[in-house]
């Protein structure tokens, strides 16, 4: 049956995926620190951006944005959702037909690492089928439409996985069988964006914005770990896979410095280069609250002491669910915002 059903003709949003330590529900928090505490922000660089939605929000207020991070995954989707380049909607209208409605495509490269362990049997042969059918196909894209039609696939395969939200492991169980289908993103053709996978140290020494949003990974779990196997379908050059949780063997080039003891450093060194009138920095202030790779590398007085050499510190703070594993009980926590005007 061909794509016309209600489900797949809707179209999906940047905010319509799992995402560890995605700031979605803190989206008015943030924006209300920001609009009541600053003066006249053009320009906003969200420098570890994940999921996207805060660089989103501050996109759909008619800033001009920088959005950056590690991860080969996200940069595809933030190719789609803020990209520049213009794309024939038409074009991926019928590109999306075609992907939905193939399989058996290609070696079934996907079906073998993945089949009835993080995806169906099923649906593993289609993903694997739709992207390598845009790989093959991508001379008759431009840099944004192919970026459109994986992130399609990245967003469907995210959908039906068989995960609590991320890849460090799959459930023991399959019991994800809906049918993976592959839809248009919502796009709304922000102009001004600019557009970085770059590691945030090196970036900030080049880049200048009047806000800069920070919210890097506090704890021990490397995103690249956490999402190998989207960052599998990005990449699409059929790495070996290793363990029980399939992880590829070689993933150094996207590790991240703030997972490791030496985080304190880092942020250190991230703060003494940052060119802006504003800093604002997210933290999840676990502390010693949960399981071992829950809990933070920086603590909250090395924030405040790294902070506090470029300039007044203001701290705001919301009650926020971290997440869990499920295996701890974690009350009266809260997300911290803390707001630097630089000197």
């Amino acid at each position: 049956m061909k794509i016309v059903d209600n489900i797949r003709d809707k179209e999906f949003h940047i905010n319509n995926r799992r995402y560890l330590g995605s700031k979605e529900r803190l989206l008015t928090f943030i924006d209300t620190v920001v609009k009541e505490n600053t003066h006249n922000i053009k320009s906003v660089a969200d420098i570890f951006a994940g999921t996207g939605v805060v660089a989103d929000m501050f996109a759909s207020e008619g800033k001009s944005i920088i959005v950056n991070d590690i991860l080969h995954s996200n940069q595809i989707i933030y190719e789609t959702f803020f990209g520049t380049q213009k794309y024939d909607r038409h074009k991926i209208n019928e590109a999306l037909e075609k992907i939905n409605n193939i399989t058996n495509y290609g070696d079934h490269y996907l079906e073998k690492v993945y089949g009835n362990k993080y995806f169906s049997k099923s649906n593993a042969n289609k993903i694997g089928s739709a992207r390598q059918w845009v790989e093959d196909n991508g001379d008759n894209f431009n840099d944004r439409e192919r970026a459109i039609l994986i992130t399609s696939i990245l967003y469907g395969a995210d959908k039906v996985a068989n995960t609590v939200g991320h890849y460090d492991a799959y459930r023991k169980k399959m019991d994800s069988f809906q049918k993976v289908s592959f839809r248009m993103p919502c796009i709304n053709n922000y102009q001004n964006t600019h557009i970085y996978m770059a590691d945030a140290n090196k970036l900030v020494r080049n880049i200048k914005a009047d806000l800069v949003y920070i919210d890097p990974p506090y704890n021990s779990r490397q995103y690249v770990d956490t999402y190998h196997v989207l960052e599998n379908i990005a990449d699409w050059n059929e790495p070996e896979v290793k363990g029980i949780a399939r992880k590829s063997v070689d993933r150094k080039d996207r590790r991240s410095q703030y997972n490791l003891v030496k985080a304190p450093q880092a942020f250190e060194d991230l703060i003494t280069h940052i060119n802006s009138k504003y800093i604002l920095v997210s933290f999840n202030n676990m502390a010693q609250k949960g399981a071992g790779r829950s809990n933070s590398k920086i603590s909250h007085d090395e924030i405040i002491d790294t902070l506090s050499k470029r300039g007044k510190v203001r701290v705001f703070d919301q009650n926020f669910i971290p997440f869990t594993t499920g295996k701890t009980s974690i009350k009266n926590h809260k997300e911290l915002l803390y707001l630097v005007n630089i000197d």
